[in-house]
């Protein structure tokens, strides 16, 4: 069922599936599909997409993404508000008073968690593992845990740890690290110029180690590691993700459609590949997009397929 699949996760346009919409996915069969705020309405509402999407891949598991960090990174605002329980709000927390930070932290993680299954979402793309960096974009911000990578590593661990206790996959992000990006990479294509070994220290440390079935990349220039490629589009990058931060689950793009990458759709997708991203994401809803993404991404390798299945086996 799952090695039928093409390597790639779509965004869709509105509250439930066009007929259009419902023929790309049958044709296509992503491995996944991502929720944003366009898609959510009410509890109701959304558990009927899930369900209908589900449908067509008759997986009751079929990995379904949200963007559900907390903060400004709300995708459930129209059902809840968690506008104060930003990252940097815990982080702060838990160097003031960590068992007051457990207690809390817990109760959000357990609290989101029963709204994703509430609503059929099943993986939660974070932690962002990205530190809190003065002078730097405000794209992350309040989005991390800290300036220091020893405290966002320990809280990274700890919520990759209740979400699964939970029953719902995470993602770290963006790796190996978007703190320094001085720009958005929404807009731009930020350049990263500190040394690898500052980088080392800092930044990629907060992704070692982390027990986690997925990871997003960033897609940054990262100068010494390779002057001209986006982490995304970096066979180097990439190879020093797999052999020294030592991620070894299943690597997904960021999104595709983000301005940070300069080629055409068709050529992010094939060089994301190329490079050693596992999955390619694509979030705008654009049939057309969707459609060279599709023709572009490789079905699922059985790398894939053992790691999804291994995700599988978490859920419940």
């Amino acid at each position: 069922m799952i090695k039928n699949r093409r390597a790639f996760i779509v965004g869709i346009k509105s509250l439930q599936l066009s007929k259009n919409e419902i023929d790309f996915l049958r044709k296509y069969k992503p491995w996944g599909l991502i929720l944003f705020l366009r898609n959510i309405k009410s509890i109701k509402q959304t558990k009927s997409l899930t369900d209908n999407i589900r449908k067509i891949f008759k997986d009751k598991n079929y990995p379904i993404l949200i963007d559900q960090e907390g903060g400004r990174v709300n995708r459930l605002s129209k059902i809840i508000s968690f506008d104060n329980l930003t990252s940097e709000y815990f982080g702060n927390l838990y160097k003031k008073d960590i068992m007051k930070f457990n207690i809390i932290y817990k109760l959000f993680i357990d609290n989101t968690s029963h709204l994703l299954k509430l609503i059929g979402a099943n993986i939660n793309t974070l932690p962002v593992l990205d530190l809190r960096v003065k002078g730097a974009s405000n794209i992350i911000g309040d989005r991390s845990f800290s300036k220091n990578a020893n405290t966002v590593s320990k809280i990274g661990d700890l919520c990759i740890k209740l979400f699964k206790d939970n029953s719902i996959g995470t993602i770290i992000k963006h790796i190996p690290g978007h703190g320094l990006a001085k720009v958005d990479s929404h807009n731009f294509t930020p350049i990263v110029n500190q040394s690898i070994k500052h980088l080392k220290k800092n930044d990629f440390s907060a992704f070692k180690k982390k027990n986690c079935f997925f990871a997003m990349t960033g897609h940054i220039i990262y100068k010494n590691l390779d002057q001209l490629n986006t982490a995304t589009h970096s066979k180097k990058v990439i190879k020093y993700i797999r052999n020294s931060i030592g991620f070894k689950n299943i690597l997904i793009s960021d999104d595709l459609s983000m301005k940070s990458l300069k080629d055409n759709m068709k050529d992010n997708t094939i060089k994301a590949f190329e490079a050693g991203c596992n999955i390619a994401l694509h979030c705008n809803g654009k049939l057309n997009e969707m459609k060279i993404v599709g023709d572009n991404s490789p079905l699922i390798s059985s790398f894939i397929s053992k790691k999804t299945s291994q995700f599988y086996k978490i859920l419940r």
